[in-house]
């Protein structure tokens, strides 16, 4: 692979610092290696590979010389500052869903859609959201398998998905309850410790909120499946990495259990792990800090014909988020 001049936009939150260890463990070939933030965290300082590296502000001017950025700064920058960076003809990988429905700005799973990354007009690549990623990972290869039709899905996602404020946020409510002060909530509109929430984003007219909505969406996109029907509901719990998600997957073609569980063998970032008599099946905590998706509690649905019944886990900082932009940033290294 080639060495490229990279910049990190949003260097100092979860995601950012989650990207800056997937390049340094994952060894990625770097020119140079830039970490840029708001004013606010501008001069604090990184250990990278041996080095300190300066956070710098975030400015029209910071992409002169940079091959590729990778955003994690929320939409709003997103939408000011990446089509800055791809003018001064950078590529850059977006964490937002700012540019995700865009026709000109594809969206890539590497395990999934490898080829679309290569195919950026507008000099930006889209990373899907968290939870559409940890569920195409356990779904693509049934999908090659028995023809993907219908999703209907339950996510239970952790509070890393709301940045390190949530996590804060429901650190600070176990402490309080168990001390027994007062909970206070602000990230959230209710208590989380010891609580579900579910809704996540905003409503829209349909009654779906705007999480729900990208599952069906993303999944379109990615998979190339225009018909493709979901139906979703996002559940916020009080975990603190790992993404959770029940699902019911509807097949074009009748769906064998031995050859769905065969479906998974060498596909890179998911595995089964699935075995009831000896009640194996996967956690929430056994993929977190990890960058594997693990599947189980796979079974035949009982009402819906040709359907498939599991339950899948994912880092959601990790796959979710932060390895998938690194991914991305390989696949376009490697050319």
């Amino acid at each position: 692979m080639k060495n490229m001049n990279v910049a990190i936009v949003g260097a100092t939150g979860a995601v950012g610092v989650e990207i800056l260890s997937c390049l340094e463990t994952r060894n990625f070939p770097l020119a140079s290696l830039k970490l840029l933030a708001s004013k606010r965290s501008a001069g604090k300082q990184v250990a990278f590979r041996g080095q300190t590296l300066t956070v710098e502000e975030l400015t029209p001017e910071s992409f002169a010389g940079v091959d590729l950025a990778l955003f994690s700064a929320g939409g709003d920058i997103s939408r000011q500052f990446a089509p800055i960076a791809a003018a001064a003809g950078c590529v850059v990988v977006d964490n937002s869903s700012a540019f995700r429905q865009d026709p000109d700005v594809p969206l890539v799973v590497p395990e999934i859609n490898p080829e679309a990354a290569f195919d950026h007009p507008r000099n930006i690549i889209a990373n899907p959201n968290c939870t559409t990623i940890i569920t195409l990972m356990a779904l693509y290869p049934l999908h090659l398998q028995f023809g993907l039709k219908t999703v209907i899905a339950s996510s239970y996602q952790a509070v890393s998905g709301s940045g390190q404020q949530g996590i804060a946020e429901l650190e600070g409510q176990v402490r309080a309850i168990v001390d027994g002060h007062p909970v206070e909530s602000k990230v959230y509109p209710k208590q989380i410790a010891f609580n579900l929430i579910p809704q996540i984003d905003n409503f829209a007219d349909n009654g779906y909120t705007k999480e729900e909505l990208k599952m069906l969406n993303e999944g379109r996109k990615i998979m190339s499946l225009p018909e493709l029907n979901v139906t979703c509901t996002c559940v916020r719990v009080p975990v603190y990495r790992s993404h959770s998600i029940s699902v019911v997957a509807q097949f074009d073609k009748p769906v064998d259990l031995e050859l769905a569980r065969k479906a998974f063998d060498g596909k890179p970032g998911i595995a089964l792990m699935d075995d009831p008599a000896t009640r194996t099946w996967p956690t929430p905590l056994d993929s977190t800090n990890g960058d594997t998706c693990y599947v189980g509690r796979m079974r035949r649905d009982l009402a819906i014909d040709n359907a498939l019944n599991l339950w899948v886990v994912g880092d959601q900082v990790r796959k979710g988020a932060a390895l998938n932009a690194v991914q991305i940033a390989e696949l376009l290294a490697s050319r």
